[in-house]
């Protein structure tokens, strides 16, 4: 019998690229693909990757759709927005339905981010930042107020019920970069921060820039969902509380204001920007995002991949082939032509206009 899988964040830039993976191993899925204003190139795009996929249309704040199409999924996949607390609680409440229909219980894949584990540094040098396994990791015993956490957490809880068992499995990348495949070519927080830098003149960090975290190629990424996936499939992957999954490399990490510096000098070369290289971000810019802006690109995040490395012999080769700040133009261009920076040069930002 056919298995129906549910997908959120098939258009994004990791999952797309995980979706051409599936695809190529897992053809014959009842794939349902949540899709915002699903357009008619969308829909194309998604059908040219995987030909038997069934595009349904809604949001992440469509609680009742999502909740609807969870309960009739064998398989859930979740490479949407990670901190979308609504929509996890819909997808959880989707998948207690399901379990208690009986027949196998469902399983459960969900994307966050290493967030979980950020020392809130405020941008600022530290001495010590302690590096975390995924080995013997207790979310509880992370700082509470780290993002990620009120969805993860949950997730977990869910997964380590005995009576209507439900699979559940979480991903952790760590900073994703590299010109991606598939219909997203580019890292989210690349676009963010040259939209930051479009709108003040320039590049800018949370405090100094002198916090950093793991980083890993998209195409390594997408292979270790992959992995776990496959895994999961075939009953090896680890699940429930063990079943968490840091995705990152232990190639040299890059500071904020080190690869802010390459795109305000770059964006700078371009005329794009009144100045290059990169200085800490005014008080507007941050204030509004508050402990969750601070914690999230603030802070320091090191993790180390024991368990996808040890037990599904990922070996990240396209991070090694090609670090971080070696893809950080050709990213910039490939945002650029996506219309990243739209037909307007810089705005004079508020910390300028007080000059």
């Amino acid at each position: 019998m056919t298995q129906t899988l549910f997908f959120l964040g098939s258009t994004g830039y990791l999952g797309s690229e995980f979706l051409k993976l599936l695809a190529k191993d897992y053809p014959d899925f009842n794939l349902r693909a949540l899709v915002r204003n699903p357009t008619e190139e969308k829909t194309n795009k998604l059908r040219a990757i995987y030909k038997n996929i069934t595009i349904v249309s809604g949001a992440l704040e469509d609680d009742d759709i999502i909740q609807g199409e969870v309960e009739k999924a064998d398989i859930v996949i979740n490479v949407a927005s990670s901190d979308h607390a609504p929509s996890v609680k819909a997808t959880i409440a989707g998948l207690d339905k399901r379990s208690k229909t009986g027949g196998s219980p469902p399983l459960y894949i969900h994307t966050s981010g290493c967030g979980i584990v950020s020392d809130n540094a405020r941008g600022e040098p530290v001495d010590h930042v302690k590096e975390w396994s995924d080995i013997g990791l207790d979310l509880k015993s992370c700082t509470p107020t780290n993002t990620h956490l009120d969805s993860d957490i949950p997730i977990v809880e869910l997964g380590s019920r005995k009576e209507n068992p439900v699979r559940t499995i979480i991903v952790y990348p760590a900073q994703i970069y590299g010109v991606g495949t598939g219909i997203q070519r580019t890292t989210i927080w690349l676009r963010i921060f040259m939209d930051m830098a479009k709108k003040l003149g320039r590049a800018g960090t949370w405090g100094s820039g002198a916090n950093s975290m793991n980083n890993v190629h998209v195409l390594d990424c997408a292979d270790a969902m992959h992995r776990v996936f496959k895994a999961a499939m075939e009953g090896r992957a680890d699940e429930g509380p063990e079943g968490l999954y840091f995705v990152g490399s232990l190639e040299p990490k890059v500071t904020y204001h080190d690869w802010n510096v390459v795109m305000g000098d770059y964006l700078f070369k371009k005329g794009l920007i009144k100045e290059g290289g990169s200085r800490p971000m005014p008080s507007e810019v941050v204030d509004p995002l508050g402990n969750y802006g601070w914690s999230l690109l603030g802070g320091n995040q090191f993790t180390n991949p024991d368990r996808i490395t040890t037990k599904l012999g990922w070996d990240p080769v396209h991070t090694r082939r090609e670090p971080l700040l070696s893809t950080m133009h050709a990213a910039i261009d490939v945002a650029l032509e996506d219309g990243v920076w739209g037909d307007a040069h810089y705005t004079t930002g508020p910390e300028e206009e007080s000059k």
